[in-house]
């Protein structure tokens, strides 16, 4: 007797299964021609907002990234009007709180060969102002120096290159006012090569320096150098109205 054949080997069967398999490849193929195009398309999108996100530097303060298409952009704060210059006034106290002076502050002239002089060497905590040139606070550049040390140790300035950018430096003066300055930067020159209008000109605004001795230390000769620490006016204090 002739055995009969399983359903699943009868020709019916294979024919509709190899139908069934065709349409599920037709079907699966557009969708997935479909899903392949928008995800390419997310990936384009999304490059220019990687690669402004790789361009941030090691110093850079805020993440730089690709801005949403719907948002705005927010107005800039206007930075502040630069302070009026003073009237002159001579200074009477410097106030350097990050490196903890409060010393008081003498009139300086020039010596016989036009050279700046330092406050006594007796007294390594008072502070010389150059009183032919600006005050602080009035236009162009103050002057002020100080010992680095004596022969008893530290003086005034010892901490002085210590100072960097944004440290605050606050002048008192006889008229009751401030001025108060923010540092810009702190550099050493040679004595040698020492750059007077770098240092002493005028810039335009009221400005500061201070200065100290720095650099290698000779014995028959002292220090090599000057440490210089430039500033400028960022804010007036005091009882009267008229800045």
């Amino acid at each position: 007797m002739r055995r009969r054949r399983p359903w699943y080997r009868s020709r019916a069967y294979r024919l509709t299964r190899t139908a069934a398999l065709a349409v599920a490849l037709v079907v699966g193929g557009a969708r997935w021609a479909h899903d392949d195009g928008t995800g390419a398309a997310g990936a384009a999108a999304a490059a220019p907002r990687a690669v402004a996100a790789s361009t941030q530097g090691p110093d850079d303060g805020a993440r730089v990234d690709a801005a949403p298409p719907h948002a705005t952009a927010r107005p800039a704060r206007p930075s502040p009007p630069p302070p009026r210059p003073l009237a002159r006034s001579r200074p009477t106290r410097v106030v350097i709180p990050y490196i903890g002076v409060d010393a008081p502050v003498i009139g300086l002239g020039l010596d016989r060969a036009h050279r700046l002089t330092a406050p006594p060497e007796g007294d390594g905590h008072q502070v010389g102002w150059y009183q032919d040139g600006p005050s602080p606070g009035e236009q162009g550049t103050a002057v002020v120096v100080g010992h680095l040390d004596t022969g008893t140790g530290p003086a005034v300035f010892a901490g002085l290159g210590r100072l960097g950018r944004g440290h605050l430096v606050e002048l008192r003066r006889a008229d009751g006012r401030s001025a108060v300055y923010h540092v810009d930067s702190v550099r050493t020159f040679e004595k040698a090569h020492f750059p007077d209008q770098e240092v002493y000109g005028a810039r335009g605004r009221p400005e500061l320096r201070l200065i100290t001795c720095g650099g290698a230390f000779d014995r028959r000769s002292g220090y090599v150098g000057n440490t210089v620490v430039f500033a400028h006016l960022t804010e007036t204090r005091g009882p009267r109205s008229d800045r």
